[in-house]
């Protein structure tokens, strides 16, 4: 059981605040605006807090990235003090988002906003892994046709320990997780969210994941 905050109360910061709570973690999810987050999502679970990020950030264990990947730099910069220590999960993509609300160009080409947490937090050990999906599959990835894929990528060897754990919890099986590796590994996979609003428009919004066939 551990105590889990998750910054940004959006699509993917609820679903994941259901499943870990479920699980039996303590979730704190956190917002700009805390009292509005509660009311919008009072049926989501009873045993889940709410509080602003940096309160957030403060009082748990493992803090998630669910904020929208452009400005997370920008936001958890500031929260550097907070995150010391600790596990941060980055789930997000840094993207420009087009005329129709969909992923566009990455903002970092050449890097990852992975590597720029991991720059602009030094000791905090950052993890990427589910940017590479729809927020439906990072809780249920029984719900395709084709077994999805989970890539981690991280400098800390017992942080992916920790984080390959939480994604049990989620229901991602074992032989299902792929570490590729270092931080810098994330540049990878943070562009591979290019080929996924093509899908999208050709196909609609239906659950996907960017997945490793062998």
């Amino acid at each position: 059981m551990t105590s889990i905050g998750i910054l940004g109360a959006g699509r993917v910061g609820t679903n994941l605040a259901g499943k870990l709570s479920a699980a039996g973690h303590h979730i704190t999810l956190g917002t700009r605006n805390p009292e509005d987050a509660a009311a919008r999502t009072s049926g989501l679970a009873p045993r889940i807090a709410f509080a602003d990020q940096r309160t957030t950030a403060r009082t748990t264990d493992v803090v998630i990235n669910a904020t929208p990947g452009d400005s997370s730099l920008d936001r958890l910069t500031g929260l550097r003090a907070e995150l010391s220590g600790k596990i941060l999960i980055d789930v997000s993509n840094a993207t420009r988002d087009t005329a129709d609300g969909m992923p566009g160009d990455l903002c970092y080409p050449g890097s990852s906003l992975a590597e720029k947490l991991q720059a602009a937090l030094p000791d905090t050990h950052v993890v990427k892994t589910l940017n590479t999906m729809l927020f439906m599959v990072m809780t249920a990835p029984e719900i395709l046709a084709t077994p999805p894929t989970a890539y981690l990528s991280g400098d800390d060897e017992n942080a992916k320990g920790t984080v390959t754990g939480l994604l049990g919890d989620l229901g991602w099986a074992p032989e299902r997780i792929e570490d590729l590796g270092g931080i810098t590994t994330a540049r990878a996979t943070e562009a591979m969210i290019l080929i996924v609003p093509h899908i999208l428009r050709r196909h609609g919004f239906k659950p996907v994941a960017v997945s490793l066939a062998r």
